[in-house]
């Protein structure tokens, strides 16, 4: 029986789950979602989960911070005066808006705070410094 290894691309079924059991994404009712594994398109636990999987197997992991989206970075959280913020914007705690860096690369901003003078924005990926469960079903490797 082969077993998914550096290289090959794969069939996954998977569903992601915080430490309170709320799903934040599942491949549930889509298609299994194809990854290289060891490609890097995938956060480096998950990719390396995969290793060593045969087809119809199942199994659980649970990544730490460093092995999903990293630690949360308070110098990544940052207020604003919100007449810096384009009137057409609406703005609501948890709202995604995107911005350029300094070096024109598009970032996402995350708003987590807001009163009348200002708006804070939290440039982490909404799952940093949080452990994350995956069930993951391996169901083809197509080579």
């Amino acid at each position: 029986m082969k077993h998914a290894a550096t290289g090959d691309t794969v069939h996954v079924h998977y569903t992601g789950t915080l430490d309170d059991g709320t799903v934040f994404d599942s491949s549930k009712g889509r298609e299994p979602l194809e990854v290289t594994v060891g490609g890097g398109l995938v956060i480096a636990g998950f990719d390396n989960a995969l290793q060593g999987m045969a087809v119809g197997e199942t199994k659980s992991v649970t990544l730490p911070p460093e092995e999903a989206y990293g630690d949360h970075h308070e110098q990544l959280v940052h207020s604003v005066e919100r007449e810096r913020i384009p009137a057409e914007v609406t703005l609501e705690l948890g709202n995604m808006l995107q911005a350029a860096d300094n070096s024109g690369n598009e970032i996402q901003l995350r708003i987590v705070g807001l009163d009348e003078a200002s708006v804070t924005l939290d440039a982490n990926h909404p799952l940093a410094g949080q452990a994350l469960t995956f069930e993951l079903s391996l169901v083809q490797i197509v080579g």
